[in-house]
């Protein structure tokens, strides 16, 4: 019998486990406590990355650009989004915010993507590489946040051909509405499941 998610053709990837978004002191972590302590997020992200892990699939790394000072001074596009991140410093390099979570350190095995600077994953960073040179077929997206790079990522790892699954209790966003949008609205058009962490590891 073949298995929902084979090892072989499975990839993680875990999308920015930046203390900035997941530790209760991360400059991020305000904005998305209400909706991420109403899933339990923090322990369903832990529960499929042991889960992952223990089932031999492959953890991806995938990070957000790690913020600097003169970040942007002599681009030409910078959104208001990334603007607004510099202004923070968020996921600053070389700051305890700009470090992955305790609970979520890589391991030996696991792949650090290159840091996407805008919400893809995929877009100029070597992840469609890696995911094909370690021949994965079907990723499983978690991480942070719901609406922009989970579903950027995922949304553009459709479109390569990938089959993806979200796991909408292992990620966040700063409202309800949003996480409600990223699951119901949006996630169809893309993902080819969308499922609670009970449900996921009961494919594993």
């Amino acid at each position: 019998m073949t298995k929902v998610y084979d090892k072989t053709t499975t990839g993680l990837l875990l999308v920015d486990p930046y203390n900035d978004f997941l530790s209760e002191e991360g400059k991020l972590y305000p904005r998305t406590k209400e909706v991420s302590e109403s899933v339990n997020m923090i322990k369903h992200l832990k529960e499929t990355v042991e889960a992952a892990r223990k089932a031999g699939i492959r953890v991806f790394y995938v990070p957000h650009h790690r913020s600097e000072q003169n970040d942007f001074d002599t681009w030409l596009h910078p959104t208001p989004y990334q603007l607004k991140a510099k202004q923070g410093q968020v996921f600053a390099k070389d700051s305890w915010g700009g470090e992955f979570h305790q609970d979520f350190q890589p391991q030996q095995g696991d792949v650090i993507i290159k840091e996407h600077w805008g919400s893809s994953g995929f877009a100029n960073t070597d992840l469609d590489h890696q995911l094909k040179m370690h021949g994965v077929q079907k990723i499983i997206v978690v991480g942070m946040l719901a609406n922009t790079c989970i579903e950027a990522t995922a949304r553009f790892g459709m479109e390569l051909g990938y089959n993806v699954t979200l796991v909408k209790d292992a990620t966040s966003a700063f409202t309800k509405e949003a996480l409600h949008a990223a699951h119901e609205i949006n996630g169809p058009t893309f993902a080819h499941a969308i499922l609670t962490t009970e449900e996921l590891l009961a494919k594993l």
